[in-house]
């Protein structure tokens, strides 16, 4: 049989290092434009006891979201000894565009993929470059596109990229700004023939809640009563984004599980993105109890503790460093079942359940 495979992985970390402790010098402000009185150092404090962020990175002021994607997408393509030529696409997943330093406008024109194909220096044009937007789980969206077009007979090799530098679109007024960071991450797919036992995506699931839900990750004005209001910055209802994901994100996980007809005692890894560690470890544990299970110890890779939440970069950077050994206490071998998970702005969810 044929199956969508990953054979290459590439990531790209900023080398800024941003600590918590350089936002304890901050005055934060509420959604009613009022200082918050309580001192930084706890605000911060409390910050990392609930997200588990301790630093995140982002890029320096010369790189934009296309040429961190482009530095992934490169490795990637080495890794998976693939000749770029012969690409039927790059699916490239971000929700900003590229953001200049010291600026907020999006820029998107040309495509971020047609940017990353530019720097690749492709030539061939039937390899096809487009942007997907779909919140966070966007790197997990494009690897769910691969394989529909591997299946449709439309393509047989895409190269999939979640990059994002989200340090450029916050309100350094707003306490959630602390939990975003830069990255990006990228996978080369092949559809390919394999034993069925072999590696390959065995199922996936995807839902889109776009009533109340649709409006809980969003565009605002600044916390801070002196800004200029015209300037929009990334905000979310915080609460309401965790009550979600805990109901919402297990049982897509389970629908997806639940089509590729696997056990839940065979899954060796849930990449869940990276948006907070109270909240992915909630998910987890509603994932297994659907099970009536309980969740093994070291089934969850976590990187948010060092490079923070970078939205669509987050899943395939985390893959990428535990499939390399990069990762410390995780590590994969053939045969072993994994699942990719998301949720983000849309309100989006998705699963994908891969063999390695």
């Amino acid at each position: 049989m044929n199956r969508s495979v990953i054979t290459g992985t590439g990531a790209c970390i900023p080398s800024e290092i941003k600590a918590n402790r350089d936002f304890t010098v901050h005055d934060f402000y509420g959604e009613d434009s009022k200082r918050i009185d309580t001192p930084s150092t706890v605000i911060v404090e409390k910050f990392a006891a609930i997200t588990g962020i301790d630093e995140r990175r982002y890029v320096m002021s010369e790189l934009n979201t296309s040429d961190i994607a482009s530095i992934a997408a490169r490795e990637a393509i080495i890794d998976s000894g693939v000749d770029p030529e012969t690409l039927d696409q790059i699916i490239m997943a971000h929700n900003f565009g590229n953001v200049l330093k010291n600026t907020i406008q999006c820029d998107a024109v040309p495509s971020l993929a047609s940017r990353v194909k530019h720097q690749l220096g492709i030539r061939n044009p039937n390899c096809v470059a487009y942007d997907i937007l779909f919140g966070c789980p966007g790197w997990v969206q494009g690897v769910i596109q691969a394989d529909a077009y591997f299946k449709a007979g439309m393509a047989k090799k895409c190269l999939v990229i979640g990059a994002e530098t989200l340090s450029r679109v916050i309100d350094a007024y707003d306490r959630d700004s602390m939990i975003f960071s830069d990255g990006a991450g990228a996978t080369v797919m092949e559809y390919r023939e394999v034993a069925e036992n072999g590696p390959g995506i065995l199922g996936h699931g995807v839902q889109s809640h776009c009533l109340d839900e649709a409006y809980y990750i969003y565009m605002g004005m600044s916390n801070f009563p002196e800004s200029d209001p015209h300037v929009r910055y990334i905000k979310m209802k915080g609460r309401k984004v965790y009550e979600y994901a805990i109901v919402h994100v297990p049982l897509a996980m389970k629908e997806c599980l639940d089509k590729s007809g696997i056990p839940i005692e065979q899954v060796k890894k849930v990449f869940i993105h990276q948006a907070n560690e109270k909240m992915d470890e909630g998910i987890i544990k509603a994932f297994y109890k659907l099970y009536g299970a309980t969740a093994p110890k070291d089934i969850m890779p976590m990187s948010i503790h060092w490079l923070g939440n970078s939205s669509v970069a987050t899943v395939p950077t985390l893959y990428d460093l535990v499939r390399k050994g990069k990762e410390k206490d995780h590590n994969l071998k053939a045969g072993d079942v994994v699942l990719f998970a998301s949720v983000g702005a849309g309100m989006n969810i998705n699963a994908v359940c891969y063999r390695y």
